[in-house]
């Protein structure tokens, strides 16, 4: 594991006003503590730390802090906490922890999935679940590894990785449980048809259809005739009804 130098300085804790005045000269409010020591308010150049943080190892990249003006009894550390302003997500502050390089620390490695383009399971339309995007491992400092790297071209639909099946290297402890479900490839899913209600498209039709039937009726009232309109001829084989009034006498 590779260790990287940062030189900063001793800072004086005395509120957000000075926080706030240390960010805008380039530098990151930050406190180192831990193996016993009184924690220190420090300045941290802001370009510095970024890179060191955005090498392989990541957050778990240790520094060697150089304080101008102080003097630490261990000063290899692992960074321990990130705060980031929630509207901005600008970096706030930073908690370095002192560590000896012959104790075991816990830390948490991301995993890295090889060839995942290329699992049947996943060309044949599975959905791929990724579990846990980190493991938690305890180890040595300089044993840190930068990745868990899982093959992954043969997996199918219904295959899982679990921790057991993990490839660790030398020293490495993981602490999470050996059954633990880390990786998993499942079916596709079928996409949902909502239910069409018995009858209820046919219902308009059903009604018109009895309308209809109604109207057509023996003996169901005719339409009133408008005023003035001759009578209809009679049909054919039935006789005229006679005419109202004193005709025929």
């Amino acid at each position: 594991m590779q260790t990287i130098e940062l030189q900063v300085k001793v800072r004086t804790p005395d509120g957000t006003s000075k926080a706030r005045a240390v960010r805008r000269n380039e530098m990151f409010p930050a406190v180192v503590y831990g193996h016993g020591m009184k924690p220190l308010a420090i300045e941290v150049p802001d370009r510095a730390f970024l890179k060191a943080i955005h090498t392989k190892a990541g957050a778990n990249v240790l520094i060697t802090l150089k304080v101008e003006g102080a003097s630490l009894k261990e000063s290899t550390c692992r960074v321990k906490a990130i705060q980031h302003n929630p509207v901005t997500d600008k970096i706030d502050h930073i908690d370095f922890m002192v560590i000896s390089l012959t104790e075991k620390i816990t830390v948490k490695v991301p995993v890295v999935l090889l060839h995942i383009e290329d699992a049947p399971g996943i060309k044949e339309g599975g959905s791929l679940d990724l579990v846990h995007r980190e493991i938690e491992v305890e180890c040595l400092p300089t044993q840190i590894p930068e990745k868990i790297e899982i093959e992954t071209k043969a997996m199918k639909i219904n295959d899982a990785v679990h921790v057991k099946d993990l490839i660790l290297p030398e020293g490495i402890k993981c602490l999470l449980a050996p059954e633990e479900v880390v990786l998993a490839i499942h079916p596709p899913r079928e996409e949902e048809v909502a239910p069409v209600e018995e009858g209820a498209a046919a219902e308009p039709e059903v009604m018109e259809k009895g309308k209809k039937e109604k109207e057509g009726e023996e003996g169901a009232p005719a339409k009133a005739a408008p005023a003035g309109a001759k009578p209809a001829a009679p049909a054919a084989g039935k006789p005229a009804a006679p005419a109202s009034g004193k005709e025929g006498k």
